[in-house]
Formats: C-alpha cells, sequence, structure tokens
C-alpha cells in the first residue's frame, strides 16, 4: 500500500485565522534554550524555542497528529522500499529572504548525521540523501525503514548558503564547550525571526512578515519575548503581577494559587516525558565513591537495591503533590512499546533492599554523589533530594550535587557523572527513539545520552534492525524483547512520568501539548 500525506489543513485551529492584531506574548519558563544551534542539542526547551524560529519537513499539530510543513507531501518510494520521497512546499524563504529547496535540507540533513549532533541517532539508519530536482529530496536507508517521517519532526531545516558564509557548516561542539555563530544567530523559514538573544537573560523574536503560512494558522502573536526564570517564587509572582503571559512550569505548589487568581488559568496534561537515575554500571572503578577498587553500581543486584530503595509514591505524594505517575520503566504510556506492566513494576522494599546489598557484597553500603539539574524538570533538586534520604535507609550515602542544566548535561554526555538524573521524551512515540540513545553502546552513531557505560552486543544488534523491520507485529516482539533485557538489567531507575502544567492568562488561546513545546503560531489572543 502506498503511503501519501497530502495538505488539507494545518489544524482545525487554522480556520481561526482572521485578521490578526499586534499582540506581544510574554513567555517564561525555568531554563533557556542552550544554544541556537538546531542540531547541536537534543533537549525540549532548546528545540521549543527553535520552533518558533525554524521548521521542519514535517511537524505534529496541537493534537500530536503528524501533519505537513516544509515537505507538502510524504511516500516510500515506488521503485524502492529503502527510500522515503519527500515532495518540498515551494515559494518559502528563509528570514534574510534566501530560498529554501532541496539543496537546504540536503545540507541540513548531511549536518544532523555528523558526529557532534545530537541528532545523529534519528538518522542512523540513512545511506543517503539526495536531491533529484529542486523540490524532492530522496532519504535512501539500509533497509526500509517505516518510522522515517516520525524521525524528522524536530530536524530543523538551515540555509546552506547561510550555514557557509558563516562558517555554520559544521555543528556546534557544545558538550567541548564551543561557541559559534549558529549558537547566537538563527535564520530559520518559521513564523518568527529572531532580533535579539541574550543567553540566560531573555530572547526577543518577531514576526516574519513573509512566513508562507499565513491564512492557514492563527498567527495572532506579533512578537515574543521569551525570560527564562529559574526561581519558581519569582516565575510565579511575575505571572500574577502580569509581567509575563504564560509559564511553563507552575511549581505544584502554587497550582491552586495561580488557579484561583482572576484572569488566570491552570492548564494541565499528562507529558510524554520519563524521570529516572543513571548509573555508571561499566567502569572498573568509580571516581566519585568511597570503594577502591571496584564499582558497586557494576551488580545488577545493588541496582536493583537502590530501584527497591526508591518511594515513588512519597514523591508523588510530598514533593509532587500528586502531579506525577510513578513509573516502571522509561518509556510514557503514550509511546508505542510501553507496557503496562512493566510500569508498574518499580515498588519499593527497604528489606527486599537490604538484603540485596548484603547479597551483593555491600552490607554497610556505600557513598556516592547524584549529580542533579535544578532548572529543567519540576522539582528536579527536590526529588533528588528525597532520594538522597532514602537510599540512606540501605546504607548508600548520596552527596548532592545540583546544577544549572547547562553544567549538568555535559556531565553526562562526556562521560564525567557516576550517577545522575535525567528526563526523556520520545517526539516519535515510538520506543527505538529510547533504545537509540538510551540503551545501545555510546558509539559514532547511537547512544549519545547513554551515560550508564552499558554495553550488549546482542541487545545493540537488535535496536539497530528495528529500524529495518516493516513487519509491525514483528517488530512490536521485538520491541517488547529489547525492553525485557532493559528492565532486567536494571539498566536505569525510573521514578515517574511528569505532568505538564501551564500558567497563563485566560485570554491566551491555546492547549497543553505532551510535548511541553509551545506552538505559538497556532496560539489565539482574545
Amino acid at each position: 500500500m502506498k503511503l501519501r500525506h497530502l495538505m488539507l489543513a494545518a489544524s482545525a485551529t487554522a480556520l481561526m485565522a482572521g485578521a490578526a492584531s499586534a499582540e506581544t506574548l510574554r513567555w517564561a519558563r525555568a531554563g533557556d534554550s542552550l544554544t541556537l544551534d538546531p542540531h547541536a542539542q537534543n533537549e525540549g526547551p532548546t528545540s521549543a524555542l527553535a520552533h518558533q524560529i525554524m521548521e521542519t519537513l514535517v511537524m505534529r499539530d496541537h493534537s500530536g497528529t503528524l501533519v505537513p510543513s516544509l515537505a507538502t507531501e510524504w511516500a516510500p518510494s515506488e521503485d524502492n522500499p529503502n527510500v522515503w520521497v519527500f515532495k518540498l512546499r515551494e515559494g518559502v524563504t528563509f528570514h534574510d529572504g534566501a530560498e529554501f529547496d532541496s539543496e537546504d535540507v540536503v545540507f541540513s540533513l548531511n549536518r544532523a548525521m555528523t558526529p557532534d549532533s545530537d541528532y545523529k541517532e534519528l538518522l542512523a539508519s540513512v545511506k543517503e540523501v539526495r536531491a533529484p530536482d529542486k523540490y524532492t529530496v530522496e532519504i535512501e536507508t539500509d533497509g526500509p525503514n517505516p518510522i522515517m517521517p516520525n524521525n524528522l519532526t524536530n530536524m530543523f531545516m538551515m540555509d546552506k548558503g547561510w550555514a557557509e558564509a558563516n562558517n555554520a557548516v559544521k555543528v556546534q561542539d557544545y558538550e567541548g564547550g564551543e561557541d559559534t555563530f549558529a549558537a547566537k544567530n538563527a535564520n530559520g523559514t518559521g513564523p518568527y525571526k529572531l532580533v535579539s538573544r541574550e543567553p540566560d537573560v531573555k530572547t526577543v523574536l518577531a514576526a516574519n512578515e513573509n512566513y508562507w503560512g499565513k491564512g492557514e494558522f492563527p498567527l495572532e502573536v506579533s512578537e515574543i519575548i521569551y525570560t527564562p526564570i529559574q526561581n519558581p517564587a519569582t516565575r510565579v509572582a511575575a505571572l500574577l503581577s502580569g509581567e509575563v503571559d504564560i509559564i511553563q512550569d507552575v511549581p505544584v505548589q502554587d497550582l491552586e494559587r495561580v488557579a484561583g487568581t482572576d484572569g488566570l488559568d491552570v492548564r494541565t496534561a499528562p507529558q510524554n516525558r520519563v524521570i529516572f537515575f543513571g548509573m555508571n554500571q561499566g567502569d572498573a572503578d568509580l571516581s566519585n565513591d568511597n570503594i577502591e577498587g571496584k564499582n558497586p553500581l557494576s551488580d545488577v543486584r545493588v541496582r536493583q537495591a537502590m530501584s527497591k530503595a526508591i518511594n515513588r509514591d512519597a514523591i508523588q505524594q510530598v514533593v509532587m503533590r500528586g502531579q506525577s505517575a510513578p513509573a516502571g520503566m522509561i518509556a510514557p504510556p503514550f509511546v508505542n512499546g510501553w507496557d503496562e506492566g512493566m510500569d508498574g513494576s518499580s515498588s519499593t522494599d527497604i528489606e527486599g533492599a537490604k538484603a540485596l546489598m548484603a547479597e551483593a557484597g555491600y552490607p554497610d553500603g556505600f557513598s556516592i554523589q547524584l549529580d542533579c539539574p535544578n532548572d529543567r524538570y519540576i522539582n528536579d533538586e527536590a526529588i533528588c533530594q528525597a532520594a538522597v534520604g532514602m537510599l540512606a535507609q540501605i546504607g548508600i550515602t548520596v552527596n548532592l550535587d545540583a546544577k544549572p542544566k547547562a553544567q549538568h548535561f555535559p556531565l553526562i554526555n562526556n562521560l564525567e557523572t557516576d550517577f545522575y538524573m535525567l528526563g526523556w521524551g520520545v517526539p516519535t512515540y515510538d520506543s527505538e527513539y529510547i533504545f537509540n540513545f538510551l540503551a545501545h553502546t555510546k558509539g559514532e552513531k547511537y547512544g549519545s545520552w547513554n551515560g550508564t557505560r552499558y554495553t550488549n552486543p546482542d541487545l545493540d544488534a537488535k535496536i539497530v534492525a528495528l529500524a529495518s523491520e516493516t513487519n509491525l507485529p514483528e517488530r512490536d516482539k521485538m520491541i517488547a524483547e529489547i525492553w525485557q533485557v532493559v528492565q532486567d538489567d536494571q539498566l536505569y531507575i525510573p521514578i515517574h512520568h511528569q505532568v505538564l502544567n501551564w500558567g497563563m492568562k485566560s485570554n491566551v488561546g491555546t492547549i497543553v501539548e505532551p510535548e511541553d513545546s509551545p506552538k505559538i503560531k497556532y496560539f489565539t489572543m482574545q
């Protein structure tokens, strides 16, 4: 069967588009975008800001449905099942006036496959990207790839000429501390143009007067002022005082206060994201523990004991005030491959955990450092603080080091942490995304966020094989088998699924998306 997707309408919301008045949207959240280089950091707030400025071939609308963006239709080639053919939207220009065409797509996808790209796992099965004509792109993969379009929803398109003129052909080495022109400047095809950028202070965007989507989207916001406000009390105060119009992360302790304020709403949705702990189980010795000459985390019994020591219900009730769902696997319920039994498998058992510690040879426990962000996830530092007390019950003394995400994430990528918090969303809605980044051995094409040092060649082979398995029942069976290994090996310690609480002025017309990524071109301002 030939699959074909034609542009009928971007969304039902687009029907509301009319004569829009000039409106400024003042938008705040806990942390800033890490960089404007569209391929350097696969991180939620970074992608959320990029989506206002730059665009992808396909995107998800408010409902999560895959819809056209810079590509108007796509389908497997009739001549070669290993090739996806994308027809590009004509008449699109970048913010500097340059024309968008297939040359830019080939450049962007090849750029996203280079070693410093944080998106290379999504394109790991790609053999070649080519442009048979100005408005056609072919992506050839190593075997048929049934979900290739799903992998492109955060794959931003750059202008090849702009990149070459500004020494931005190479992806920024973010983990290496590199600063580049593309990290501070942007030239996209999106609905908003970059006006000014002060990292960790303020970013200002203005409406793109030449945007191709006029008449298809409301586009009622003419200016965006984006401000990161790390302190929760300050962030809420800014919303209550009218200083900002929307905050993406209302602290759980302030939900009733915001919801009870005239002219303000709290809008809620389950998030497509899991919070968990990673452990260095591959190194022979750890740098941040008190055990000389061996690695206690390399013993699965220790990892299982640590998981049993975590009281997820207490975290849900006390730290999150009900705004989370305890997790037993690092896949959200939205994702193909999620298993209800696995997700309900985590339970607190202090005595059982102590027995496992003794069996593993650590009856008196050990000490270790836990690295945690303090401006990325909901109550991230407070969750880590709670875990410190819980692990102490089985003799593990945890020294907590919490720092901003800009310093935290490179510790994981550079393998400089033995025990760390991470959160993971799944924009493809498929388990392969999780496996490629978090379970496969860290290497040239896979495992960029696998800080565990875990390696399993048989599992790696199964993960790679997923990309070309077109028999969907067989593929689902393979996914379940991979999950079983991940679970049995206690690769991570799942904590919970996040719940999103956006606070905003009542006149801001939007829904809360599971991706936690506002698409401001859809917003209405009544």
